[in-house]
């Protein structure tokens, strides 16, 4: 069964240079949504393939750090490694991300190169 990784930003350049930067990624499947409650909604519907998030902060609708303690509080979710690519500079984001237990911050701009590699050292952990 292929890993899923779920892409989350509501912009659609954004969401599609990701796309690019991954794709060809081996045995895994990229999704994305627009907005926060689209993306919670499939985490909850997406099974034991989805392998990591992949999420900017300023989403409409649930914004990022409701969508990351939302998802951690869904059954086996707690552990699902977060990865926040986010222009938000707010002298509290980093703690806040903190306290979310994110696994990684990537500010924009961004080498999307960057992104990949972090991300294939998350699909490629053990269980």
């Amino acid at each position: 069964m292929p890993s899923t990784v779920l892409i989350v930003d509501d912009s659609e350049s954004c969401r599609a240079m990701l796309e690019m930067a991954l794709h060809g990624l081996p045995g895994v499947d990229l999704k994305t949504a627009a907005d926060g409650r689209e993306a919670l909604a499939a985490i909850a519907q997406s099974g034991e393939s989805l392998r990591a998030l992949v999420t900017d902060l300023q989403l409409p609708r649930m914004d990022g750090f409701a969508l990351i303690a939302a998802a951690r509080a869904l059954p086996g979710r707690a552990s699902l490694p977060v990865i926040v690519i986010s222009g938000d500079c707010h002298p509290s984001t980093p703690e806040r991300l903190r306290r979310l237990a994110v696994d990684h911050h990537i500010v924009k701009p961004y080498s999307p190169a960057a992104v990949r590699r972090i991300l294939e050292r998350y699909l490629h952990a053990p269980d």
